[in-house]
């Protein structure tokens, strides 16, 4: 597979911004990617990725922001970590509460 191309965010946010001039310019709601990804020598795909993440971002489509998925992201991992800090604790508070029974029974 091939290694992915990285835009800068400029040319992202121009091609996001000349799919929705496009689309008014004609009155549709959908459409523009062959032209617009022709203009600027990017794959139609990409293009249309592009568009639905900036219509997530700004409410215009349904979907998770992408700073609420890290957001969560981060979160799943910090509750990773504690779940398995809990267990550490649990295995060392039943460690140590055996040793203390053991020295009782002498």
């Amino acid at each position: 597979m091939a290694r992915p191309r990285v835009y800068p965010g400029e040319l992202r946010e121009r091609a996001v911004r000349l799919i929705r001039e496009w689309r008014e310019a004609r009155g549709v709601s959908d459409g523009g990617y062959t032209a617009i990804s022709s203009q600027l020598g990017l794959q139609r795909e990409t293009l249309r990725r592009w568009v639905l993440e900036a219509e997530v971002e700004d409410g215009s489509r349904p979907g998770v922001p992408k700073a609420d998925r890290e957001r969560i992201a981060e979160l799943e991992r910090e509750n990773k970590e504690l779940r398995r800090a809990n267990e550490i604790l649990k295995s060392a508070a039943v460690f140590f509460g055996a040793e203390l029974d053991r020295r009782q029974k002498k």
